[in-house]
Formats: structure tokens, sequence, C-alpha cells
């Protein structure tokens, strides 16, 4: 069954579903880029992988109890003794989670001869969160792309977190008003332009176009059956109560009234 919304979920971009979406998403958006990729292009899926300290809490490791005497009490008073240095250390256990995400590249040739040529990346949680590692790797990696001869694509389904796409947040204030996502294209060969899509809740996500090495055309990729596809066959309305639950972060009170008509239907 297909989403109830026209183009992206706002129930997606809840913390603990939208991790499965991206992945999910990304790997579609691999399966439609492939066939339409002209030889010796090809479409892989790549992982960029950190380490960040654990949000599980976990109890401590070492406890301290005051002694007490045959009676049960506590003694009256301590008893005055020499301090030995300690002969062990504590240990101060912080458990550290391995974290990834993955993205698409596009390549051309083979071997150690082949070339990346377009780098196609679905920003996350974490890279829209200022101070978290994800962000810096995210960003390190965004600089390394705009400096070199490879183009960058970036889709940024949420509405939560700081501004990250390449595009000048201002310029892009300046130029499109009232939207909720937005996808962002910058040409190697073209450094002053960026070719944006805004995207409002009530409308389709756009067919763009995927750009690949001078002289050969751009190919044509539907953002909207990428997300119908990962829609299906994730399952999310299993997941999701559209009646009782509510998106993250909350819409203004027109969108609410909208989104309420949306799920009413």
């Amino acid at each position: 069954m297909p989403s109830p919304f026209p183009g992206m979920d706002p129930f997606l971009e809840h913390p603990e579903v939208f991790p499965d979406f991206h992945d999910s998403f990304i790997t579609y958006l691999r399966e439609f880029i492939q066939p339409q990729l002209p030889s010796p292009y090809f479409a892989s899926l790549s992982r960029r992988a950190w380490i960040e300290i654990s949000e599980r809490f976990v109890g401590p490791d070492v406890q301290v109890s005051r002694p007490r005497n045959t009676s049960g009490e506590a003694p009256a008073a301590p008893v005055a003794v020499v301090a030995r240095p300690r002969t062990e250390p504590l240990v101060i256990h912080v458990p550290h989670d391995e974290r990834s995400e993955l993205l698409v590249e596009i390549y051309l040739g083979r071997g150690s001869d082949r070339r990346l040529v377009t780098s196609v990346e679905l920003l996350s949680l974490t890279n829209k969160t200022p101070g978290e590692h994800g962000r810096d790797l995210y960003l390190r990696r965004q600089r390394e792309i705009l400096s070199s001869k490879v183009h960058l694509l970036e889709i940024d389904l949420l509405r939560a977190g700081q501004h990250t796409t390449a595009v000048p947040k201002d310029r892009l204030a300046e130029a499109a008003n009232d939207f909720h996502y937005h996808v962002s294209i910058h040409h190697f060969d073209n450094l002053e332009d960026y070719f944006v899509y805004p995207i409002r809740l009530n409308e389709s996500l756009p067919q763009i176009a995927l750009p690949l090495l001078s002289g050969d055309p751009p190919v044509p990729l539907d953002l909207q059956a990428v997300f119908q596809r990962t829609y299906e066959a994730g399952l999310y309305r299993r997941e999701i109560d559209y009646r009782e639950h509510a998106p993250a972060p909350p819409l203004s009170e027109a969108w609410q009234v909208w989104l309420r008509e949306v799920v009413k239907e």
C-alpha cells in the first residue's frame, strides 16, 4: 500500500524510523539508477563508518559501601590508618557504538582505472546535528567533493537540524521560501551554480537529472518512484499509527490542518 502523502511522509522523519528509511532509500535509489547508466558507468554502494560514544545506559562497574559491624550498624567513627597507594586501577567502562551510513557513487571504468564521477547522498539526522562526529565527517567529505572533479547530489528529506547541503543557506532562502525539503546538485565543471529542487509537503518528490561527464546525457531519476518503492518494502504502516502518532519535529498549525485532512482521507 502506498504512502498516504503525495511526496515525503513526515512521519518517517522520526529518529527511530528514519535510519531504516535512509539505508533502504539509498539501496533502491541505486536500483533505479543502475539500468539507466550507459556503459561503462556503474553505480556502487559505499559506506561511511565511524565510532561514537554509546547513548545506552550502563550501570556502574564499581560500587562503594560503608563497612558494617557485627550488629549491622555502621561504625560510629572512622579509624585512622595509613593509606597505601593503589596497586590496581579503577576501570571506567565507556561503551562505543559503530555507526555507518550508505551512499551511492557513480563510477566510470573498471578496476584501478575507474573514476568517481558523481556522489549521491541522502542526509541523515546525524549529518544535520551539531557536535556529532558523523556531521564532521560528512562536511569534510563534502568539502573534498566540492574541490574535486566529482559532481555532488544531496537529498535532504529532514526538516529538523541545521542546514547542511552545499548550497549556501541564505542564497537558498532568497530564491525559494516556504519549503520543507530540497535536493541540491553541484556540477564540478560549473562551480558557481547549484541546481536546487525545493519541495513542499503537499508536492511529490521531483524527477531530477543525475549528471555524468561532459558529452554524456544526464540520467533521469524519479525520486518519488524511489520513495514509493522504499515505503512499500519497509511496511512502515505497521510501525506508524497515522491517527495517533504525530510527526517529529511538529508542523505549523496550518500544515497540521492539512496533515489531518490527508490522514482522514
